[in-house]
C-alpha cells in the first residue's frame, strides 16, 4: 500500500500509457470489429469500477470532514481552558485569597501543567490537522515528503489520551474549598467551576479527536481502492476514447 501510495501519479500514467499502446495496436481493426467490442466491454467495465470506488471514496470523504471539525473543536477547547485558567491565576493567585483559594490556585496549576503545557497534547492537535488521513491521497507532488508524513502519522497513532482522563478538575479537597469559598466569595468558586467545565470539555473533545482519526485510519484502505480505481480507468479511457474515432472515422468504399 505504501508503494502505491508514494507513486500515485508515475503508476496512473504508467497504466495510461498502457491503454494508449494497446488503442494503438486495435486501430489495425475496422471498426465494429470484435476487437473494438470488447475494448468497449473493458472501457464500461473498469469505468463502471471507478464509478464506485469514487461514490465510496465520496463517503469516506464526507466522514473524514469530521476530523477537521473535531479538530476545530479540540483547538478551540484548548484556548478556552488556557484563557480561563490564566485569567484565574492572575485574579486570585497572586497572592492567594486564602487557604481555600490557594488549593483551587494548586489545582489549575496543576491542570495546566498536565494539558495544555503539556508538549504532546498541542503537537497531537498540529499534527492530526496537517497528516489526517485523506493526506494520503495527492496525486501531484504533495507539500509534506511521504517519509515526513509517515513520521508524523506515527506520533499522532502514538499518542495516548489516557494519561489525560486519569486526572479529575474536581476531586475531594477541590470541592471542599469551592464550597467554602461559594458562602465566602462566589466568584472564585464560580470562575474555578468554569474552568474545571472548559477542562472536562478539553479532555472529552481530545478523546473524541483520537477516536475519529483511529476510524479512519482504520478505514484508509478506501484511498488505495480509489488509487487502484484511477489506474484502471486511466487505462481503459483511450480504447473508448480509439473506438469513438474509428466509428467517426469516413467509411472506406
Amino acid at each position: 500500500m505504501s508503494f502505491i501510495a508514494d507513486n500515485q501519479l508515475p503508476l496512473i500514467s504508467l497504466f495510461f500509457v498502457m491503454g494508449c499502446g494497446g488503442t494503438l495496436f486495435l486501430f489495425r481493426k475496422p471498426a465494429g470489429h470484435r476487437a473494438w467490442r470488447i475494448a468497449d466491454l473493458v472501457w464500461v467495465v473498469l469505468g463502471g469500477f471507478g464509478a464506485i470506488a469514487a461514490v465510496i471514496a465520496g463517503i469516506y470523504a464526507e466522514d473524514s470532514s469530521r476530523i477537521d471539525r473535531q479538530i476545530d473543536i479540540a483547538f478551540a477547547a484548548t484556548d478556552a481552558f488556557d484563557r480561563d485558567a490564566a485569567r484565574f491565576r492572575l485574579r486570585f493567585c497572586d497572592p492567594a485569597y486564602d487557604p481555600d483559594t490557594a488549593v483551587l490556585c494548586d489545582k489549575v496549576e496543576f491542570l495546566s501543567a498536565s494539558t495544555a503545557g503539556n508538549a504532546e497534547l498541542p503537537l497531537f492537535l498540529a499534527v492530526t490537522r496537517e497528516v489526517a488521513p485523506l493526506q494520503g491521497l495527492q496525486i501531484f507532488a504533495p507539500d509534506t515528503p511521504m517519509a515526513e508524513m509517515s513520521d508524523k502519522k506515527a506520533r499522532v497513532d502514538a499518542f495516548d489520551p489516557e494519561p489525560f482522563l486519569i486526572f479529575t478538575a474536581l476531586d475531594v479537597s477541590t470541592r471542599i474549598a469551592v464550597d467554602n469559598l461559594r458562602r465566602k466569595v462566589p466568584a472564585i468558586a464560580g470562575d474555578y467551576l468554569i474552568i474545571a467545565r472548559a477542562y472536562d470539555d478539553l479532555i472529552a473533545q481530545v478523546d473524541q479527536l483520537k477516536t475519529e482519526w483511529e476510524v479512519l485510519q482504520a478505514n484508509a484502505h478506501i484511498l488505495l481502492l480509489q488509487v487502484i480505481a484511477l489506474c484502471l480507468v486511466s487505462f481503459a479511457a483511450p480504447f473508448r476514447l480509439g473506438k469513438s474515432l474509428v466509428e467517426l472515422a469516413p467509411k472506406r468504399n
